[in-house]
């Protein structure tokens, strides 16, 4: 199956072909097409994965070079290892659910169709991406999968917040992908390759100098820190919420936030070869995970509560590989790759299921405002319980999967004093936000009885992928138990393996942590006990930043959108005033020129043309006038020029005649031409009697 694996993407595509060209206008074999290829592509990825367990993780690779250049030739080709094979696996299982989801979900849309066409592009982007064995043609795959995230956030564009927020995610992540190519040609240049084994070959040789791989490895960097929205790109996931709930649940569990840490984890070989490159992708890991965090503490609106604590996860997974890369850089041995890609897989089954769960929510009172909610859990059977397990499961409780992943980043930060605090209170806040927004929804008084007695559950077509993705978040995360010899450890670390040894003591700070967060929020939402309003009061300071995200959105608009729209007027206004100025006034100046080239042309130019012509068309008229036809006009005319020739000969010859000879010419030449005119006009009255008298009676 592994030779054939290039159709886990071209299935989807092929469903996107059919549903546009042919299925429009039949809603249920549009959606029956695409869950068919989803579901197709699913069990392939799993044949995938089974058969890279056989191969103990020995890597596949087929490619075809389609253009030569002098130093490198871009390829299509696809690489399947262990990192590929489980992330295959990951996203059509998320992307299946989601589908079927869907179908109850998206029933009554004018554009169903179009809804599914849409997710099977945006999943044979994700899954082109996987596949793709050199940054050439991820960088391809890269950017479908940033339109096609346009495409599905601004899906409802009729409402304005949609229409914004889908401009706002595809100029913000343009940002972090302008790095990216950056990064992937430095590294082309100085490997002469795109592939990703002969730039890493290239890299451990020493072959690219230390200063471009450092700059190289932070600019491919940049490409993961908008795609994962990571500090200080992440404004835009919030906002990403517009779209339907089915695409949040996508996009932030399984696919476009998943390609950023994916990145880092494909590109690792070149992040060990720079401990700077390196610990900065930490930092931002840690700085976006922790403000990430912090915000989701008060947020009122469901979807962005698990917005921003997807944003939080992410940096998780991203400082975990930035410690591996650090470790392993200055001679350290580190659980970082390790942790990071599996909290990857885990993340997706519980972070698709609290998003579909938050989907049956709202598709149950018709509000996002976990204030207007409340004892949902009575009414709600299905949602209630797997949203909990989901929750459970992120805030790390044993032996739910995400226990055991988190557990793993907690040993990855242990060995740096800094990260290690940072890192236990990021789970305590993870398990107090969670289950704030678990006690405000489901326990307790409803807020509002009207919302309340017309909620419902949700159809089974949206609650049957709740309890597979229930399922997965208990039991999806026991392939990473270290006391598994050959489990998810072994099959998908980086470099020479890493075998996970359990430390007990960890695993207990951290369920301590874990429960405590949980046990606040109990006191806090459901007990009681202390008053939330009264925090909030005491704290107002701190309360006021964090519901307004430390202000981000309004310092890029003041720092940012300000001047550059001040930049834009200016130059508007240059433009229309000096450059339009100066085209008008060339355009005026010729128009006057040319007026004044049309004057002399027709007056001066054609004057002296027409005037020549009327010259000659004159002199033409007065030789034609002693054109008689008369032989004996053409005598006498001729004997009358020789006695003038033989007069003015004489004259000149006469010493005492000086004086007088112009103005006898003068006389004699009128003498002529009027005994001219008069022989001429004998000569044609001639001629006409002649002619008359011709002419029959």
């Amino acid at each position: 199956m592994t030779e054939h694996s290039y159709l886990i993407a071209l299935l989807p595509l092929l469903s996107f072909v059919l549903i546009v060209f042919f299925l429009r206008w039949n809603e249920k074999l549009s959606a029956g097409v695409s869950i068919a290829a989803i579901l197709s592509s699913w069990a392939m990825s799993v044949m995938v994965l089974i058969e890279q367990l056989s191969a103990h993780g020995q890597a596949y690779e087929m490619f075809y070079k389609f253009v030569e250049f002098t130093r490198f030739a871009p390829e299509i080709g696809i690489l399947i290892d262990p990192l590929a094979a489980v992330m295959l696996v990951v996203v059509t299982t998320v992307g299946a659910c989601v589908q079927i989801y869907s179908i109850g979900y998206m029933h009554g849309d004018p554009r169903f169709s179009r809804f599914f066409s849409y997710l099977s592009l945006f999943l044979f982007s994700m899954l082109g991406l996987v596949l793709a064995n050199n940054f050439f043609m991820i960088f391809i795959f890269w950017e479908l999968v940033g339109l096609t995230s346009y495409l599905l956030i601004g899906f409802w564009f009729e409402k304005a917040s949609a229409a914004n927020a889908c401009k706002k995610a595809f100029l913000t992540t343009r940002v972090g992908d302008l790095g990216f190519l950056v990064g992937l040609f430095l590294l082309a240049v100085y490997a002469g390759t795109f592939n990703y084994g002969e730039v890493f070959d290239s890299v451990a040789a020493g072959m690219i100098p230390t200063g471009i791989l450092t700059a190289a490895a932070i600019f491919i960097f940049c490409g993961a820190v908008g795609k994962s929205a990571q500090f200080p790109l992440h404004v835009w996931l919030p906002d990403a919420m517009e779209g339907p709930t089915p695409v949040s649940a996508l996009i932030h569990a399984a696919t476009m936030v998943a390609a950023g840490v994916y990145l880092v984890a494909r590109s690792m070989s070149v992040f060990v070869g720079s401990a700077e490159a390196s610990m900065v992708v930490a930092v931002i890991g840690l700085v976006t995970s922790f403000m990430a965090g912090s915000i989701a503490l008060v947020q009122n609106d469901i979807k962005r509560v698990l917005a921003y604590s997807t944003c939080s996860q992410l940096g998780y997974m991203i400082m975990a590989l930035g410690l591996y890369g650090y470790d392993t850089a200055v001679g350290e041995h580190s659980p970082g790759f390790y942790a990071g890609t599996f909290h990857l897989m885990t993340h997706a089954f519980f972070k698709g299921l609290l998003f579909l769960g938050a989907g049956s929510v709202i598709h149950a009172v018709h509000t996002n405002d976990i204030q207007k909610m409340g004892g949902l859990l009575g009414k709600l059977k299905i949602t209630g319980p797997t949203f909990i397990i989901a929750s459970l499961s992120i805030a790390g409780i044993f032996p739910l999967s995400g226990f055991w992943s988190k557990d793993e980043i907690v040993a990855a930060s242990s060995h740096h004093p800094i990260f290690f605090v940072f890192t236990l209170l990021i789970a305590f806040m993870t398990a107090f936000y969670m289950f704030r927004l678990c006690f405000l929804t489901f326990y307790g008084e409803p807020r509002d009885k009207e919302r309340f007695d017309n909620a419902h559950e949700s159809p089974k077509v949206m609650t049957y992928p709740l309890v597979f993705l229930a399922f997965l978040s208990i039991f999806a995360g026991w392939v990473g138990i270290p006391w598994i010899k050959h489990g998810f450890a072994s099959f998908v670390s980086h470099g020479e393996g890493y075998h996970p040894h359990a430390n007990y003591l960890l695993m207990v700070v951290s369920t301590i942590v874990a429960a405590s967060g949980i046990g606040l929020a109990y006191l806090v939402y459901y007990k009681k006990s202390i008053s939330a309003d009264s925090l909030a009061e005491r704290f107002k300071p701190l309360h006021t930043l964090l519901y307004n995200k430390y202000y981000f959105d309004e310092l890029y608009e003041l720092i940012l959108l300000r001047p550059t729209m001040a930049f834009g007027r200016l130059m508007w206004r240059f433009d229309a005033g000096i450059i339009d100025g100066l085209v008008n006034g060339a355009a005026r100046f010729t128009i006057v020129w040319s007026d004044i080239k049309m004057w002399f042309d027709k007056w001066i130019v054609d004057g002296a043309v027409n005037g020549s012509g009327w010259i000659v068309r004159q002199g033409a008229d007065i030789l034609r006038f002693f054109q008689t036809g008369h032989v004996q006009f053409y005598t006498f005319f001729a004997m009358l020029l020789i006695v003038l020739l033989a007069f003015v000969k004489l004259e000149m010859g006469s010493p005492d005649r000086e004086g007088g000879l112009p103005l006898l010419s003068i006389l004699l030449t009128v003498g002529i031409i009027f005994l001219a005119a008069l022989s001429r006009s004998i000569g044609q009255q001639a001629s006409a009697a002649e002619t008359k008298e011709k002419e029959p009676a």
